[in-house]
């Protein structure tokens, strides 16, 4: 049943929508469609005009509706190949020019956090925000011995709205997945239990300090990418400082093109960087949207907003690689195998209808470029395929999906004749010969070489030990898991049924058999026909209670 919050929330979202001049999308929607003509009878609809366009409108809105609409509308930013230029620009400036909350709240907060006056640990505090996003905002500052640095400071009393907006898509996820049909393939309630956790990862600033110390480890010896310094006993759960960074941004093509940026180069290089995080560190920016991502003097790439990272388990990672190969290489039936074989799609799947309809929808983007894909089209028939043939979504991987959606957004922009598949393969190509044949395996040998050097001295030991003891018949194999004893638990229930089984079926025998020796029953016991009524009654009784529960 719905929450009296829950409630409250929808109506505030249809009056913000309606605020805005959006509500033909309320009035769209399934539920009010049969009372869509409402919108054409209402008087203030008939000479209502709004001064600004739709993705000025379409923007103030996500603003006031929270950090989750926003991150909804900075996805969206990305993908100007399916919305109107208008709407994809004017999104873009969800990024980083979100409304900002007071600087001097922002000062009480790190005074808070520090426990002490902020002259005391800065020399300059710049109250006026550098950037502002959904869920922090970022300001400048200068510590004490004039090293420049920006201080980022999660927005107060977020974390409640967060819980109050991800209470109500789980309530969503929750009916979707309980009365639509498509619910259980797709999974809602696993995306968005994937969803709270990144957001409520992006709320602990210690956690983006140690994934922005982790990636800068990662690329310290790369010219591809270049991260922040975090400036370690300044960091507090709400309160991050780094290194300040000075660049261009990504989104500023005129500016780049008069530095002399080769962007054909700086699209490639994306790619790369993509590709590198995923497959060699298996660690990956899961948030590489524009407002994000600056090119540097030297145009290498820098990042920032360490927030939402992802990893993939060692399967999935490798399933992911050969699948990127296999369709680089057009080997769709490969495609198909690995599918089945990671049970994305069911066990029963027949492989060679898969490959055909894979092999529709991906053969007309090869050796075209990117302006010359239509996604929309590609999405659209990728989500047809997965719905014949009952493909799951996979949680794990949404934010992959996420991320790969953002970097093919970037490429757009930047170069939109690269050629992103000939790109990636040579790279993946390179990554897979590391993973498998001989070098793989002196690669694990030499990883494992320290554990074995610690572990061999005692196997002869162990070894006499173990022989001594089974030579005197002590070696004894102890195997405990709940899977074991409740097997052992049924084995026994099963004895006793059976037994109980044996009982009552002789119990009704002997009574078939006295009642046919009428006469002969002894007296007492009124004679045959009632001696016989007793023990074919508790025979019955004895045979109902030994019938297995699960087969009544």
């Amino acid at each position: 049943m719905i929450r009296f919050s829950h409630f409250f929330r929808l109506a505030h979202i249809s009056l913000v929508l309606a605020r805005h001049g959006l509500d033909e999308i309320v009035l769209a929607t399934h539920l009010f469609r049969p009372v869509r003509f409402l919108l054409y009878l209402a008087p203030w609809n008939w000479f209502r005009r709004y001064p600004d366009p739709p993705g000025v409108r379409i923007r103030r809105a996500l603003e006031d509706l929270g950090p989750i609409f926003v991150k909804f509308g900075q996805i969206l930013s990305t993908r100007k190949d399916l919305l109107p230029d208008d709407i994809a620009s004017e999104l873009t400036r969800l990024q980083d020019r979100v409304p900002p909350f007071p600087g001097a709240l922002a000062r009480q907060v790190v005074e808070r956090a520090y426990g002490c006056p902020l002259e005391q640990v800065f020399q300059r505090f710049e109250e006026t925000p550098l950037a502002s996003a959904s869920i922090a905002q970022v300001h400048t500052a200068t510590l004490m011995d004039g090293t420049d640095v920006v201080v980022k400071v999660v927005r107060p009393g977020i974390e409640k709205v967060i819980r109050r907006d991800v209470s109500l898509l789980l309530y969503i996820a929750e009916l979707a997945e309980r009365y639509w049909r498509e619910g259980r393939r797709l999974r809602p309630c696993e995306v968005v239990a994937e969803f709270q956790k990144t957001l409520y990862d992006e709320l602990d600033l210690l956690r983006e300090a140690a994934n922005a110390s982790q990636l800068r480890r990662n690329f310290s010896t790369s010219m591809l990418l270049y991260v922040p310094e975090v400036y370690w006993p300044h960091c507090q759960r709400n309160v991050m400082v780094m290194e300040r960074i000075y660049g261009t941004p990504i989104g500023n093509i005129e500016e780049l093109r008069r530095q002399g940026v080769d962007f054909k180069e700086l699209a490639e290089r994306g790619v790369e960087i993509f590709f590198t995080q995923v497959f060699r560190d298996n660690f990956f920016h899961a948030d590489m949207h524009p407002g994000n991502i600056f090119v540097g003097a030297d145009h290498r790439y820098i990042a920032v907003d360490f927030g939402i990272m992802g990893t993939l388990s060692p399967v999935d990672q490798h399933y992911l690689a050969e699948n990127f190969l296999a369709f680089f290489h057009r080997d769709y039936r490969r495609v198909a195998e690995l599918h089945v074989e990671s049970e994305w799609v069911p066990a029963g799947t027949r492989v060679d209808e898969f490959e055909a309809a894979i092999r529709t929808v991906c053969e007309p983007i090869f050796e075209r470029p990117l302006k010359d894909i239509s996604f929309g089209h590609l999405l659209l028939r990728l989500f047809q395929t997965a719905r014949r043939f009952n493909m799951e979504v996979q949680p794990q991987l949404v934010l992959l999906q996420k991320t790969l959606l953002n970097i093919e957004g970037l490429g757009r922009q930047l170069y939109p004749e690269l050629d992103l598949w000939q790109t990636a393969k040579p790279f993946l190509e390179r990554w897979m010969s590391e993973q498998v044949g001989a070098r793989a395996l002196w690669k694990n040998l030499r990883k494992s070489a320290p554990q074995w050097a610690e572990t061999l001295p005692e196997i002869p030991a162990l070894m006499h030990k173990t022989l001594s003891a089974a030579s005197e018949g002590k070696l004894q194999l102890q195997w405990q898991s709940e899977e074991l004893v409740k097997l052992r638990r049924e084995l026994r229930q099963h004895h006793k049924r059976n037994f109980a089984a044996i009982v009552g079926t002789g119990l009704l025998l002997s009574a078939a058999i006295i009642f046919g020796l009428d006469g002969y029953a002894p007296a007492m016991l009124g004679g045959a026909p009632l001696l016989s009524w007793l023990l074919g009654v508790v025979g019955v009784a004895i045979l109902l209670w030994a019938w297995p529960g699960d087969e009544r």
